[in-house]
């Protein structure tokens, strides 16, 4: 594998003080990216969703069925809500993306699944379905087995980032990881990342059949998972395609830049490796946890802090940072079987008995010396006060660092307002010495890490927005790193947000009564009656989670800040469903046939 050429896209796709990476030289927003990919020609299958209040049956006594599959998608790769300003209208997913470009591509591989046929579906987050790729081979001797694999397209992240959009599709993909394993957790599934190549996903999921991309922008493989309700009792397997169907939608966004460094980039670090199968551990089925619904619906990027309103109790800070700790969490850290190389360096501004300056976590017991020998000598390594002894947390230097950090993330007031912000050091030398795939595992460990901070923040009452632009060496510089034993490859910023009011929050599939028979040309099989009342249903449902959020937020169990915010998107959901019902209802009462 081509350590160097990985090495080389680093270098070249850094930010510095005095210039940018490369990228383009303007945006035509009327040729951005297709955001959802179909396959046409497919048979497509209509997943049911869930609400907040609502799941499938239990899964962990006969296993999952198609119910699981389409909560979990729905809760990980799925819509959480549409934007509007005007006559612009957007859509926002429970996975974050880097400029909400959205280069990830989910497929289920089902094998006696009940309720789906066995085959490679594309999921359609847009349409909330599934789009029936390739049949599987018949094989009477196959256990039932549910997998989840993750592509990329380039080109979405590339249209706006240019050369540096390589490592935002990979932050997208650890994003993508960590959202999956938290939706699982909400069912209380398992998720295991199985020891594959990037061929083995290729060949598995159809990214390699040219000609189904003819015309269209092509996908590379991430990873593949496999789901589970109770530990199954044999390794996993890769099934046998035999019939395929489906030609996939051109993206646009023309014409393409020739950025011709991520090609080189995206084939040096092609896993060329397989590891070594095996069947888990047993271990008693976790308990499922819809508490974290609301969390992961109502996720959000803040676009700007109040510096105001941003201060953090102590408490709740170490909170966020043991949930960094894999030996500590069983969520998300459990999916994770690849080694742990990143340590958040810390700039602390308002933290309740935090003096503001620079503290770091190192996330394994070596790390700590490691950083130490190679960071400024005289960073002072002390335990701050009140500090938990198993918490690693370390004060580096007492110092004002809004400035610095400002300047640092691109002169961006995010980094700067908030209740603190984070640079992530990865072991790059160690990293790449193991071969040139691990760049991308970096980057996948480090978006893991951001989907814990975002999860983590909203828990907290406030919110967390990653952030891809800073000078990359002028980071190292301050921290006194030189060489590249250490590189910084993402940032994280997190306080009180600041509320866009002219921004309208609408809910994520109220658009899926209307559209639905455009899936397949045929009907809905809704009546007009029957939509109205599983549209009422829906609003009695949303009104009483309104109420449990007030009366909870009058005993005190819900901290105030995340109860109003949860509070905002409940009334913006109930607004927008008794406009739809107000509009059906009109519809239905103007028909001469409906007297």
């Amino acid at each position: 594998m081509d350590t160097q050429t990985a090495r080389h896209y680093h270098e070249r796709t850094k930010h510095r003080l005095d210039a940018y990476a490369k990228g383009p030289q303007y945006l035509d927003w009327d040729q951005q990216p297709n955001p959802f990919r179909r396959f046409a020609g497919t048979e497509v299958v209509e997943l049911p969703l869930w609400d907040a209040s609502s799941l499938p049956a239990p899964l962990t006594g006969e296993g999952m069925g198609m119910g699981g599959i389409a909560a979990l998608l729905q809760r990980s790769l799925g819509l959480s809500a549409w934007k509007q300003f005007g006559p612009d209208r957007w859509a926002l997913r429970c996975n974050p993306s880097s400029g909400n470009l959205h280069p990830t591509e989910g497929y289920i591989v089902a094998t006696g699944i009940e309720g789906l046929q066995d085959g490679v579906y594309h999921y359609a987050p847009h349409e909330h379905a599934l789009e029936r790729r390739g049949k599987i081979a018949p094989d009477p001797t196959s256990a039932p087995q549910c997998l989840l694999g993750l592509s990329s397209i380039a080109w979405r992240e590339a249209w706006k980032y240019g050369e540096r959009a390589f490592r935002y599709v990979q932050l997208d993909a650890g994003h993508a990881l960590g959202a999956i394993r938290y939706a699982a957790a909400v069912l209380g599934l398992q998720v295991e990342l199985l020891p594959v190549t990037d061929a083995d996903i290729s060949t598995l999921l159809g990214l390699d059949r040219a000609a189904d991309f003819d015309g269209a922008e092509t996908e590379h493989p991430d990873m593949l998972l496999r789901l589970y309700a109770r530990t199954p009792e044999h390794p996993a397997f890769l099934p046998k395609i035999h019939e395929w169907y489906g030609k996939a939608n051109a993206l646009g966004g023309y014409p393409h830049p020739d950025w011709p460094i991520i090609d080189d980039v995206t084939k040096a670090t092609t896993n060329t490796r397989r590891g070594v199968w095996h069947t888990p551990s047993s271990q008693p089925a976790p308990e499922p946890q819809p508490r974290l619904i609301p969390l992961i619906q109502q996720r959000r990027s803040a676009q700007a802090f109040s510096g105001k309103n941003s201060t953090l109790p102590q408490a709740t800070f170490q909170q966020m940072l043991a949930a960094l700790l894999p030996d500590a969490n069983r969520t998300p850290w459990d999916v994770w079987n690849l080694p742990t190389r990143l340590h958040p360096v810390f700039f602390v501004h308002r933290v309740e008995g935090l003096p503001p300056g620079l503290y770091a976590l190192p996330r394994h017991q070596e790390a700590k010396s490691q950083l130490q020998a190679a960071m400024n000598p005289d960073f002072h390594w002390q335990k701050p006060v009140g500090c938990p002894d198993d918490l690693p947390l370390y004060w580096l230097l007492e110092a004002d660092a809004r400035k610095a950090a400002r300047t640092l993330s691109c002169h961006q007031d995010i980094a700067s307002t908030s209740a603190f912000s984070l640079g992530m050091l990865a072991e790059f030398d160690a990293g790449l010495a193991e071969g040139a795939s691990v760049y991308r595992h970096l980057y996948w460990e480090a978006g893991l890490l951001g989907q814990v901070l975002y999860l983590e923040a909203e828990a907290a009452g406030v919110r967390g927005t990653g952030i891809g632009c800073f000078f990359d060496d002028s980071v190292h510089e301050v921290l006194g790193l030189a060489g590249t034993q250490f590189q910084s490859l993402y940032h994280f910023t997190v306080g009180s947000p600041i509320v866009d009011a002219r921004l309208e929050t609408l809910p994520p599939y109220a658009h899926l009564s209307s559209e639905r028979f455009h899936l397949n040309g045929n009907c809905s099989t809704m009546t007009e009656i029957e939509e109205l009342a599983a549209l009422k249903a829906r609003i009695a449902s949303v009104f009483a989670r309104r109420e449990q959020l007030k009366q909870a937020m009058g005993e005190g169990s819900m901290p105030p800040r995340q109860g109003f915010r949860a509070l905002e998107s409940v009334d913006a959901e109930l607004s927008a469903l008794d406009s739809h019902f107000k509009q059906l209802w009109d519809a239905q009462q103007v028909r001469p046939n409906n007297m």
